[in-house]
Formats: C-alpha cells, structure tokens, sequence
C-alpha cells in the first residue's frame, strides 16, 4: 500500500479519543507509539510484516524480526518482547520453511534480548511474516521524527537501495555479490546504532527509513518540525548493483508510489541524475537509522561512530523553514 492508499485510507477513520498517556500517536507517522504507565516508564509498541525479500526461508525471518525491532530502536526505546504474525500456504510449501521462517526470527530475537511470548498464523497463498513489538522507554528520553531543529546536521546509518535490489533478487537480475551485499544490509541491526547514539545523549529527531524511502522518512521529519531539509545527493550511500538496477527502471511498485506521492516536497537543484534520483524513494526494506543532531555535537557523533566501527554517512541539515526537502551539493568538507 502506498503513502496516498494510506493517507486516503486514514482520512475515513474517525478520530481516536484523547488519552493524555498517549504520549506518540500517529499525528506524526512517527515509528512507533508510545504510551505513559508512570512517570519513568512508557511502552514503545510497533508491528510490521511483510513478503518475502529473499529465497531462504531463514534469512526471510531473520530480516523480519530485524525489521521489527528497528522501530523501537529509533524512538530511543529497549525492546523487551515480540508476537510473531505469519502467513504461510499450508499444504502448497513444506512446513520445513515455515519452521526455518520462525527459527530465523527467533534467532535475532534471542541476539537482541527480546522474549518472543507467543504469535498467530493464517492460512495464506502467499508467505507473510513479522511481528509485533513492545519495549520501554523513559518519557522524558523518547526520540520523535519531528523534533529537529535549525542547524541541525542530519546523518544516515545505512545505503540505501534494498527496494530495487529485492525485487532484482525476486526477478533473478540481481548478481550473486549483488545478493550477498543485499543480505548483509538488512541483517544489520540498529540495536548497536542506538546504543552510540544513547551513550551520547540521543538525538534531536530519529527515524527509520522504510517503506517510504529515505525522502519520504525525511519529508516527515522536514514537516514535523516546519524545516527544511537539504539533502547533498553525491553523499547518499548506496548498496551495490542498486544504481544498475535503478538505470533499467527496475522500481517496485512501492517506489514507483512513493515517488509521485514525495515529489511535489521536493526541490531538485542539481540535476541529479536519473538512477540516483530514482533510489532517493526507493522502498527500504530494515534500512538505517535517519537522525539528526546539533551542529556542535557533529564531530564528537562522528569520532563514537568511528570508534564503534559502526557505519555513518553525513547527508546535510535542516534549515529553517518552509517545509520541504532541498537536494543541493553541501558546503561542509
């Protein structure tokens, strides 16, 4: 379902009582509610499934479960626990996969700390599988999407590209380095990410990049906040084979959606080139954390990051209003 199938969608729904221990609702499609139980405890809970990006049915869970978690990750959160919600066709694939399905989630899981309590399945003709999240958070320690301020440097923890190269793997254009590359970055954790980012005091605004793409997550950020966000396309990573694949139009339909949908918030100054562009909406499958914070904490983000071998690409900054994204080539060295 694409942004506009769901934005019209949500507009037939009625608005949800008031509840002042709702402290994150979906007013600003932020990555995961967040509800108050005392005053230094809020839960954090998400849910997300998916098809299969991927042949091996143990790698499909795996990618799943880490999909997952990352949504409470980005609101600064410790997951705690996971339902699993699978759809399997049972009687047209061997029940082997789906046990392979739930063995892969149940290893990150167990790598993350998170207890899996329990799950429900369908009978379904095509695989589907993820999970519902709860974790906690401190209320006054939680990381929103629209929280940026002017200034602000903005970073990405992840290439981008898992779309277009998902449905390369599912068409069989995709290389076997290709695949390989693929796997690696969607079996990256943001659980490690956000312990860099906690040991430094957080962030002023995180998300994580998804099924919008990383210019429909930052355009969530930019109209959070009434900012603009100014993008340098040169700097966005990119997975291998992704670029390839992006100058066949190759796209999902996911990206395709989220292009015309993202668009019209977007100010192309430099003439990026086609492929590039395209990737800047690809649909992202377990992508990076998107965040951002104060100029003056940059070079001290940067040195932990290094230092926790942990991968960080410096994007641009928010400037002040209006809301939009601006893609220019950045003055900063």
């Amino acid at each position: 379902m694409g942004p506009a199938d769901l934005t019209e969608a949500l507009a037939q729904v009625a608005q949800a009582r008031s509840d002042p221990r709702v402290l994150v609702g979906s007013a600003t499609h932020d990555d995961a509610g967040v509800y108050q139980l005392s005053d230094d405890i809020a839960l954090v809970q998400t849910v997300d499934f998916f098809t299969p990006v991927v042949d091996d049915p143990r790698t499909f869970g795996a990618v799943a479960a880490n999909n997952a978690l990352s949504d409470v990750y980005a609101m600064g959160g410790q997951p705690l626990t996971a339902l699993n919600l699978v759809a399997f066709p049972a009687g047209r694939l061997p029940l082997a996969a789906l046990g392979a399905m739930l063995d892969g989630g149940r290893e990150v899981l167990e790598q993350a700390g998170v207890s899996l309590i329990g799950g429900h399945s369908v009978d379904d003709p095509e695989p589907k599988m993820g999970y519902a999240v709860t974790g906690i958070v401190q209320p006054d320690k939680i990381w929103r999407n629209s929280t940026a301020a002017p200034g602000d440097g903005l970073y990405l923890t992840k290439p981008i590209g898992t779309g277009v190269l998902v449905k390369g793997i599912k068409d069989g254009t995709a290389t076997p380095e290709w695949v390989a590359g693929t796997v690696d970055a969607l079996l990256l954790s943001n659980g490690p990410t956000a312990q860099v980012l906690q040991a430094l005091g957080g962030p002023s605004a995180c998300t994580d990049v998804t099924g919008f793409g990383l210019l429909g997550h930052l355009w969530e950020m930019a109209e959070g906040a009434g900012l603009t966000a100014v993008v340098d396309p040169s700097r966005v990573p990119v997975l291998p084979g992704a670029l390839a694949l992006a100058a066949q139009d190759a796209f999902p339909s996911g990206s395709r959606n989220n292009r015309r949908y993202f668009e019209p918030h977007v100010q192309d100054r430099v003439g990026v080139d086609a492929a590039l562009l395209g990737l800047l909406y690809d649909a992202v499958t377990a992508g990076g954390l998107l965040f951002s914070v104060p100029e003056r904490s940059a070079a001290a983000v940067e040195a932990s990051f290094h230092t926790a071998g942990r991968p960080l690409y410096r994007l641009g900054h928010f400037a002040p209003g209006p809301a939009t994204i601006v893609l220019e080539p950045s003055t900063r060295t």
